[in-house]
């Protein structure tokens, strides 16, 4: 296993069960305990953890991983919602994209839809996100349009006013958002609250409003709250989504897709 593969698995134990002991980190990974120590504390020097006596603690309730290290949970239940969700886009539209691993997976199921492989363009596509911009910006079929502002690490998006300026000035057909959290009450959430402030502007902008997210946030709650359940017209989940959070969510005017 390769140091990536291996900090990866590593800080997904830990936002999974919160507190990690050396021994039990190299039991699961099949690894010297020497070699967890050596990774416990390169990533605490990366301030991604808090290193402890005898291992290591997430730090605290809005422990945030970045992107890249996000991409193997829920991999394909994420990759079918993507799909599902570029099914609900029509050629020609200006779409809205914010980052986030699921909407990236979205980004990529655009990119293979023969339908969308001739026009200029097939589709705009408006994102505060440099890696989806950085993988579709290569296809002719699309227009990219890239917000202004701050790069946040742990996202890859653009924050600030310089993006408020541009999501200003323009319109979209549908707004398509990756979330933290979703719940029917609280609406859709986000860790951060500058990330949250432009993704509000970007359904403010939309005529309709997308939530891709895997069945895992689903009536959770994090800090930064993005929009009322109210703004969602469509959501689309994976299959193991409780009935009942189904039934919570179409009460609250929100059609639900599982797939």
């Amino acid at each position: 296993m390769s140091r990536d593969a291996r900090w990866k698995a590593l800080l997904e134990l830990l936002v999974e069960r919160g507190r990690l002991d050396v021994e039990e980190a190299a039991a699961q990974l099949e690894v010297s305990a020497a070699t967890i120590r050596r990774d416990f504390d390169q990533l605490a020097e990366q301030q991604m953890l808090v290193r402890t006596r005898g291992g290591a603690v997430v730090h605290g309730v809005s422990y945030e991983l970045p992107l890249r290290y996000k991409t193997a949970r829920h991999a394909s239940e994420k990759q079918r919602i993507a799909t599902a969700v570029a099914g609900l886009i029509s050629p020609g539209e200006a779409v809205g994209l914010t980052g986030g691993t699921t909407t990236t997976e979205v980004a990529r199921a655009l990119a293979v839809r023969p339908d969308l492989a001739s026009g200029s363009p097939a589709l705009t596509v408006v994102t505060n996100a440099l890696n989806i911009a950085n993988e579709l910006a290569v296809r002719p079929q699309f227009k990219i349009v890239v917000t202004g502002g701050v790069a946040r690490p742990q996202s890859y998006e653009l924050i600030g006013p310089l993006a408020d300026g541009v999501l200003g000035q323009i319109t979209l057909d549908v707004a398509v958002l990756g979330v933290v959290a979703f719940d029917a009450t609280h609406g859709a959430a986000a860790h951060d609250e500058a990330e949250a402030a432009i993704n509000r502007l970007l359904c403010e902008r939309a005529e309709r409003v997308i939530v891709a997210a895997d069945s895992s946030k689903l009536g959770q709650r994090a800090f930064a709250r993005i929009c009322a359940a109210g703004s969602v017209d469509t959501l689309v989940t994976d299959s193991a989504v409780r009935q009942e959070t189904v039934r919570l969510f179409e009460e609250a005017g929100v059609a639900v897709v599982a797939v």
